[in-house]
């Protein structure tokens, strides 16, 4: 059974709830750090299911992180050093293959299920706190 969507007036304006059910709270948002950073290496990563590359990461103060993307279908080695992109830096590390991954970078899925990256549309400073 579907729930019955209300909508309410806040502030002056129109509010629909939305639509996902697996709400979170405002101190589960807080949890996440996430933060921006830019790629510095990207190697081939044959040991993986699906076509993936390691990248290195660098954050800042934080230090280069490694990870692992599925991102092959848009983007090239070449493309990908370089580019600043968006990750969530708190997770424990997991192991994917050979591979420890210790934060996961964050893209969304197009029509085609292929991965975009998120990134700033304009430089920040690596380890800037997304918020």
């Amino acid at each position: 059974m579907v729930p019955m969507m209300r909508s309410m007036r806040i502030l002056g304006f129109h509010m629909t709830p939305p639509r996902n059910e697996k709400l979170i709270s405002w101190s589960d948002f807080q949890a996440l750090d996430i933060r921006a950073g830019t790629i510095l290496e990207v190697l081939p990563f044959p040991e993986a299911r699906k076509p993936a590359y390691r990248l290195a990461v660098d954050f800042g103060e934080l230090g280069v992180l490694k990870s692992s993307a599925q991102i092959t279908a848009l983007y090239t080695p070449d493309h990908l050093v370089g580019r600043q992109v968006v990750a969530v830096v708190n997770f424990p590390v997991k192991q994917i293959a050979n591979h420890l991954s210790q934060c996961l970078v964050l893209g969304v899925y197009d029509s085609q299920g292929r991965v975009v990256l998120l990134s700033p549309l304009q430089p920040v400073e690596n380890g800037s706190v997304v918020g």
